[in-house]
Parts: structure tokens; C-alpha cells; sequence
């Protein structure tokens, strides 16, 4: 028997929820975007997600849906601000995927997992896009796939992951798995003519997270946030492609867990890093989105959008891929994992993720291993 669909309104957005022992989660019926988040509902309830201070707020009809329900995890097709038009096509910001009404497919629970399905018929680029989120008994994490059919052409895309951390400066420390390279947007990303400010080089090349260039000729540590606080600023880095798995995470040592996500290098080549400290003050922002980070697995350059990552840019230069290009008889796949580990008070930080039976191993700096049962085999299947 099927388990009973259930909607509710939740922080003023219409949102199907999907639970098990472990998770809960809801899911905006506007623009698909994946919280609140429950992990480890039966003890902690640990919550990782931001959800944007205006959410229950009456927004101006110039934002955008994505901007108003701005929450958790959400699937970005184009990725970005996609202006200009890419061959007359005129996308939205982070694309219909993230802004457009999602229908209800199915809700199905057997052999140990409960999976919500909805759908999306996209209407600038016409296809159809299939969105799955699946909870395992037992399993800490959120299984996320999307399969986008009946399109082609170059396309980009990603997730927008965007974490809360605790208001305490350096609350939280960061780690990825290997990159090939990585840089700060090649722009200044704020004005502040126009109440924006940002702190990092624009252009520089991060060698190391723990030492990225300022404007002001320092270097700071990436790696540690809170930080920064007044601050704007987003870099990405590109994935290496040998890699088995990529991976990036969030400790808090003081909170006593890891959050971390999961990718196939392959089909997400990229980690942008959006850092948000309180460097806007204009409207919805106005100074109060503080302690948020977005670790958002792309195809993409940076958020310029599918004109930019369509065609040569600096990134595809160095042979990594910014955008796919769709076959309408070949679906592509898109998998995605995220999950959370509760960890002892000596394990510092992520070193590396090993692939382990059944699971995988959370390696700390301080050598202390944390084992979670995790389906990694999830990241290359095709549903």
C-alpha cells in the first residue's frame, strides 16, 4: 500500500512531504526546492538549511518565484542569471526548474525506501523534467535525481545546496575532495554604489581554500565560516574528473555532525561557492542574509547562465565541461546525494570520503573515522 500524499503550507509555500524513521522533508509546490530538512528526526532534528528571512513576508511581484521561496535544495536548469537569450531563448533566472509549478506524479514506499515524484513539462525549451526525492530506512541522507527527456541541445545545470551555520564566527569548517582549479568570479560580484559589497579578488586563482586573495592585498581562509561578515562573494571550483566520486562537506564540531553532499564528477564538473555574510543591502536582502553558504554542484560557468556556458568560456578552455548537450531520444540523469553524520568531539574536520561496503567513511584530519550507511551506488544509476 502506498502511504497517503500529504500537502501542507509550509512557510507560506504550498509543499509535499516525504518522510521516514530518519528524514523528513517537504518540497515547494513553486520551483521544487527541497526544505525544511529533518535529519535524524527521532533524536537531534538536525535542520542544515537556510530558508530566506522573507519567506513569510509579502514580496514585490518584480522578484522572481525563486527569489520568494529562496529555501533548502533546489535543481537550477539553466543555472544561473541566463541573460543574454540563448537563441531566443528567454530563461529565468536559475530556469523554469526552479521557479515554474511542479505536479504531483506519485508517492511509493517498498523494500525499505519511501520516493516522492513529481514532474514538470518545461515550456521556453520544451521537455520534460522528472524530479525524485527518496529516503532510505536506516540512511541519514536525501537520494535527489532529476531526469530531463525530450530536449536537446547545450544545456546547464546544477544543484543549489545552501546551508545555515550557526551564528558563531567559524562555526563550521569546509572541505572538498580534489579540484583541478579554482577561481573567484572573474568580476567584482557587488557594488557598492548600489548598497553591495564584496571582499575577494575578482579573477584570482584559488590554489588552496585556505588562502584566497582579497581586495585589499591579504588572503583569507575559506575553509572557516562564519566570516567576513558584510561580505558577498561566490568562487567555484572545477572538479577533478578522475575522481570515483565528488564530494564536498561541512564540519560542526561544536554541533557534533557533518553535512555532506555527493556527486558524479562526470555529470556535475563544478562546486560554486556562494558565500552570503550580509553584503547586500537592497531589497529582499537588506543586510539580513547572514551565515549562509551555498555549496551548489554545477555544469556551469559560474551563475552567467546558458549563453556564457554554452560556448568557449575560460573554464572549457581547460578542458572541464560548462554545459551537456541533450539528446531527446537519451535522457540524462542527474544524481545527487546529501546526507548528514554525527561525529565524536575529536573529529576536526572531512579529509577524504572513502567508498566502504554499504556506506562510506568519513576520514577526519585528526585521523578519527565515522562509517555511514549510504547507497553510493545511487550517483551512477539511471532509475
Amino acid at each position: 500500500m502506498n502511504p497517503r500524499v500529504t500537502k501542507k503550507t509550509v512557510l507560506n509555500q504550498p509543499s509535499w512531504r516525504v518522510a521516514s524513521a530518519e528524514v523528513e522533508a517537504f518540497v515547494t509546490e513553486l520551483g521544487g526546492h527541497l526544505s525544511p530538512v529533518t535529519f535524524d528526526r527521532r533524536s537531534r532534528r538536525i535542520q542544515p538549511y537556510q530558508v530566506a528571512p522573507w519567506a513569510t513576508e509579502k514580496m514585490d511581484a518584480l522578484f522572481t518565484p525563486v527569489e520568494t521561496v529562496l529555501r533548502g535544495d533546489f535543481f537550477c536548469m539553466p543555472f544561473g542569471v541566463n541573460l543574454p537569450p540563448y537563441r531566443g531563448e528567454k530563461h529565468i533566472l536559475h530556469g523554469e526548474t526552479a521557479n515554474a509549478r511542479w505536479s504531483f506524479h506519485s508517492l511509493t514506499q517498498e523494500d525499505g525506501q519511501i520516493c516522492l515524484r513529481l514532474r514538470l513539462r518545461t515550456r521556453v525549451r520544451k521537455g520534460q523534467v522528472d524530479k525524485s526525492i527518496t529516503l532510505v530506512d536506516g540512511h541519514n541522507a536525501v537520494y535527489c535525481r532529476h531526469v530531463i527527456s525530450q530536449m536537446s541541445g547545450p544545456m546547464n545545470f546544477g544543484h543549489h545546496a545552501t546551508l545555515k551555520f550557526p551564528d558563531e564566527p567559524e562555526s563550521g569548517t569546509i572541505s572538498t575532495s580534489r579540484f583541478a582549479y579554482g577561481e573567484v568570479f572573474p568580476e567584482p560580484l557587488e557594488d557598492p554604489a548600489h548598497r553591495g559589497y564584496s571582499i575577494l579578488k575578482p579573477g584570482a586563482e584559488i590554489k588552496t581554500l585556505a588562502r584566497v586573495p582579497t581586495i585589499t592585498g591579504e588572503s583569507t581562509d575559506l575553509t572557516r565560516f562564519p566570516a567576513r561578515r558584510g561580505f558577498e562573494d561566490v568562487i567555484q571550483l572545477l572538479s577533478d574528473p578522475d575522481l570515483e566520486v565528488g564530494w564536498t562537506a561541512v564540519t560542526f564540531p561544536k554541533q557534533r555532525y557533518v553535512w555532506f553532499g555527493l556527486k558524479d564528477p562526470k555529470v556535475l564538473t563544478g562546486t560554486l561557492f556562494w558565500i552570503s555574510n550580509g553584503g547586500r543591502h537592497y531589497p529582499p536582502w537588506n543586510g539580513r542574509h547572514i551565515n549562509v553558504m551555498g555549496l551548489e554542484e554545477i555544469t556551469s560557468y559560474f551563475f552567467l547562465g546558458l549563453s556564457a556556458s554554452a560556448k568557449k568560456n575560460p573554464f572549457t578552455e581547460r578542458g572541464i565541461r560548462t554545459a551537456c548537450r541533450l539528446n531527446a531520444k537519451r535522457p540524462l540523469v542527474v544524481n545527487y546525494i546529501m546526507a548528514v553524520a554525527a561525529i565524536p568531539s575529536t573529529f576536526d574536520r572531512v579529509k577524504r570520503i572513502d567508498l566502504i561496503s554499504g556506506g562510506v567513511r568519513l576520514v577526519a584530519r585528526s585521523g578519527r573515522r565515522v562509517e555511514v550507511p549510504l547507497d553510493t551506488a545511487f550517483l551512477r544509476s539511471r532509475g
